[in-house]
């Protein structure tokens, strides 16, 4: 199975005084939604389930994709929501007064399809500049979009190079009978730098056993590949890639639950969404599974991703 994605950088300054929260995913996130929205949307009075252009239109795509209330995917059964095909990657200092003319980095992983919607997304940062983000709305100009370290967008220009795309490979089919190399008491070493949201069977997940980390990296690399990518299903043996999983086990913990607050506009009401922070080292065998927890590593992992929730580092 392979998952194309690409990787950018967008780079902005401050027109004027701003004062941020010290995360910043939920603050471009929310904002990003309806600057998109207002810089496309021909109906903006209109609901997307009522538009009769949402086959077609970029918004409906990258927000509003939604699955046939019936449908289930073997080996998910049931499903809540389709991932979006996108993820913001926020800055990581927590810095929360900026000066006018202070810059700040933020990046975007656009997934499958969504990469050659990029045009949009980056009229859509214009638009959010010229709206403004954080508390008093204060505005920002884009200076610049990189990707693979070259420069691919200027306003002064108004040109934009989209460039190719990467892939991520995934195995199809998973046979752990014959599987070489296999140490089995090998370690693994993550680090999530941002919080981690996983729930499992409807709770929210304290204790990240490796077999609960794979079932999410499983299901959201599936649904990522199966709605966004080339739509085929893989030859998965769900049970028995879980049970394998249940063979590795936690050496060291020291993942901690970190509360936050979000404001969200849809919905006119403040979100908690909490998560785990910190390191967390596995042992058992792990080899089988480093092609997902790579793909993890890139594509994030849990709820939230989209604000640029569960973000991991491999370690060791």
């Amino acid at each position: 199975m392979i998952i194309e994605y690409q990787s950018y950088k967008f780079v902005i300054s401050f027109l004027e005084d701003a004062q941020l929260p010290p995360y910043k995913g939920s603050t471009l996130r929310g904002g990003f939604g309806h600057a998109f929205k207002k810089a496309i949307c021909v109906f903006r009075d209109r609901q997307c389930t009522d538009c009769n252009l949402k086959q077609t239109c970029a918004y409906s795509y990258i927000f509003e994709t939604s699955p046939p209330g019936e449908t289930s995917i073997p080996g998910f059964g049931q499903y809540e929501a389709i991932p979006h095909p996108f993820v913001i990657e926020p800055p990581l200092d927590r810095r929360t007064e900026l000066k006018t003319g202070e810059g700040l980095e933020f990046g975007l992983v656009l997934i499958g399809r969504a990469v050659k919607y990029l045009p949009y997304f980056v009229l859509a940062f214009e638009r959010l500049g010229e709206l403004g983000i954080g508390k008093g709305k204060r505005k920002y100009a884009l200076q610049k979009v990189i990707c693979n370290e070259l420069n691919i967008y200027e306003p002064a220009s108004r040109h934009l190079t989209t460039g190719s795309v990467k892939q991520i490979e995934i195995p199809e089919t998973y046979t752990f009978d014959v599987v070489e190399d296999v140490v089995e008491n090998e370690e693994l070493a993550l680090h999530f730098v941002t919080p981690v949201r996983i729930k499992y069977q409807r709770d929210s997940v304290v204790d990240l056993h490796f077999y609960i980390l794979i079932t999410n990296l499983l299901r959201r690399l599936f649904l990522l590949n199966y709605f966004h990518g080339v739509g085929h299903e893989p030859g998965w043996d769900h049970r028995e890639i879980i049970n394998e999983a249940k063979k590795v086990g936690i050496r060291l913990n020291q993942l901690q639950w970190h509360d936050w607050e979000r404001y969200s506009n849809r919905q006119k009401t403040r979100m908690k969404l909490g998560g785990l922070i910190g390191d967390i080292v596995y042992y058992g065998p792990i080899t089988p599974f480093k092609p997902l927890l790579e793909a993890g590593e890139l594509l994030h992992v849990g709820k939230g991703t989209s604000f640029g929730l569960g973000k991991y580092i491999i370690t060791k």
